[in-house]
């Protein structure tokens, strides 16, 4: 046999060549009284916005023979992190009447529904659906929710890149797939006769793309999104003010998997400018090159970060130019990225009212004994008819608010016993974590569980040390997959095994910049110490103000070892 045959195709590009436009047999395992999905449905079930997943606490409570504990995660598409005050209260119906009484929000401006039971899947979506909210397109093999900056100020380059994320996100949409959605989830009509394959999804064929792929919109003055974790980016520029178009970024990606040292996470790189005009056929274009020339036989290196990497940013203009955008490229205009906003608090709009950002730990929106987070947003929204965006550092803001009613707000926050952002230490602020057990099954430790325990340990060091005022950003994932992107942040812990986590420090307060891996398999009762010593260096070495993150890159990874010791036996 040659060795210049074509690899093989995983075996999800057939279940997708396969699906009929990610139709499968979703519709007769809806109906069946089975309560989970079969392995191929399971992978289509991704397209339609919903994971399975298995209750992994209820495998320590169950005898041996007893089967899996199966419930579903429900992911919104949300462009942009917005909702109105009636979309809102319906997701929040919606949790307490099929899902386990929570919200939480993503770091991608979306909300997840956990714990629903197969029973509850359609109703739950069709509830949805009702509200004008959709899921299709939440997971799955086709461009997820475009994010960008949730901040409603009403300035002219937010709007516009507000009303660009909605473009890209209707534009890059599955076509076909949305008439098997209808289909299953909505008025169970079949639609016998749909386009021809050729044509039926436009952009993304019958194979759809080979993986994930992430939109997003930022500032240079506030990369509130991340944006160079995007596989697509845009990062606004401006001039007095207004929009004039918008610098390409592509590539960007985190995740790896420990077993393969040829995959890692990857910062985005700057392509070329463009007008606004031109955001929406360049974003087709770059998805068009990904379909077109990702890998679609390993499915852990089939990101686009990995098609940027093995070309070079040279040969990709090249091909991008001449191949799918079909016009010469324009040079970068000089905008680095300066800042990142975590719009907490109170802040005024254009139009004279005001929004309110409200720090949300991990993400999730309970009611958990005094703390009556859910409650007390229900109860602001309902009366005071807030708009509502969601930020990717998972808080959420409220929004078109008159000024009168800031009092009466800030004392519902009071009643419902819910912090105000300046009364939270930065640490808390600036922290994130994903889900991580009992929910994802790719979890190997847990993390939204484990983090707020340990930023109670570091917050009284920082503060012994004067530091307790420092944007130092922790971010905690239960595997390296890597949602709440660690591998930017200043201090970055990876799930590893069980209770141990590796440790990266040095990472960037902006997103710049990637972080070093210090030290492996750290017991999560180990790191505080560890981190304590790197506090007291940078307390003792920085050079004027000088960031945490900043400190640690200029150290560099041996002084980091050195100053994190050996990991204890």
């Amino acid at each position: 046999m040659s060795n210049d045959a074509a690899p093989k195709p995983s075996p999800v590009e057939g279940i997708k060549t396969a699906s009929r436009f990610l139709r499968g047999t979703l519709a007769e395992e809806l109906a069946s009284d089975a309560d989970h999905f079969g392995e191929e449905s399971k992978q289509l079930l991704k397209f339609h916005g919903s994971y399975q997943q298995e209750d992994r606490d209820a495998r320590k409570k169950r005898d041996k023979p007893a089967g899996k504990a199966y419930m579903f995660m429900i992911r919104l598409k949300l462009p942009g992190g917005k909702l109105t005050p009636a979309q809102y209260l319906a997701m929040d119906d919606i949790c307490g009447k099929y899902a386990n009484g929570t919200l939480r929000l993503t770091t991608r401006q979306s909300i997840q529904f956990h714990g629903i039971l197969k029973g509850g899947l359609k109703a739950s979506i069709a509830a949805m659906n009702d509200a004008f909210v959709s899921t299709l397109g939440a997971c799955g093999d086709v461009n997820r929710n475009v994010i960008a900056c949730p901040a409603s100020t009403g300035d002219p380059v937010r709007v516009q890149m507000q009303e660009l994320a909605d473009k890209v996100a209707a534009h890059l949409a599955p076509r076909a797939g949305a008439g098997a959605y209808h289909e299953i989830w909505l008025n169970g009509e079949k639609q016998e006769t749909f386009a021809a394959p050729e044509v039926a999804e436009p952009i993304y064929g019958d194979i759809y793309l080979p993986r994930k792929f992430k939109t997003g919109f930022a500032l240079p003055h506030d990369n509130c999104t991340d944006i160079l974790a995007q596989c697509l980016g845009f990062l606004a520029i401006s001039e007095k003010n207004q929009p004039v178009g918008y610098n390409l970024y592509v590539g960007g990606g985190q995740g790896n998997t420990n077993s393969k040292p040829d995959t890692y996470p990857l910062l985005a790189q700057p392509v070329c400018f463009l007008e606004p005009d031109e955001v929406v056929p360049a974003a087709e274009a770059v998805v068009r090159l990904y379909k077109d020339h990702g890998n679609r036989s390993d499915r852990k290196r089939a990101r686009l970060k990995y098609v940027m990497k093995d070309w070079g940013v040279e040969k990709f203009r090249e091909v991008f130019s001449r191949d799918y955008f079909k016009k010469p490229l324009r040079p970068l205009v000089d905008a680095p990225i300066t800042g990142l906003d975590l719009h907490l608090g109170w802040h005024k709009q254009a139009n004279g009212k005001f929004f309110l950002g409200l720090s949300v730990e991990n993400g999730r929106i309970k009611d958990e004994g005094s703390y009556r987070l859910r409650s007390g947003l229900r109860a602001i929204v309902s009366k005071f008819d807030c708009i509502v965006r969601i930020s990717t550092q998972q808080d959420i803001l409220l929004g078109e608010i008159d000024g009168a009613n800031k009092a009466a707000i800030d004392s519902l926050l009071n009643e419902y016993g819910i912090p105000k952002p300046e009364n939270l230490s930065m640490l808390q602020k600036w922290s994130m974590a994903c889900p991580a057990i009992p929910t994802c099954g790719l979890a190997i430790s847990e993390s939204e569980r484990s983090l707020p325990g340990l930023v109670d340990q570091i917050e009284p060091m920082l503060a012994e040390l004067g530091l307790a005022g420092e944007p130092i950003s922790v971010r905690m994932t239960g595997c390296p997959n890597g949602c709440a992107r660690p591998f930017q942040s200043e201090i970055g812990l990876v799930g590893r095994s069980g209770s141990k986590y590796t440790l990266y420090i040095g990472g960037d307060s902006y997103g710049r910049r990637m972080n070093f891996e210090v030290q492996d398999s750290v017991p999560i009762e180990q790191l505080p110490g560890k981190l304590n010593n790197v506090f007291k260096a940078f307390k003792a070495e920085r050079q004027g103000a000088e960031l945490f993150g900043d400190y640690c890159h200029r150290v560099g990874l041996n002084r980091l070892q050195e100053l994190i010791g050996p990991v204890v036996k």
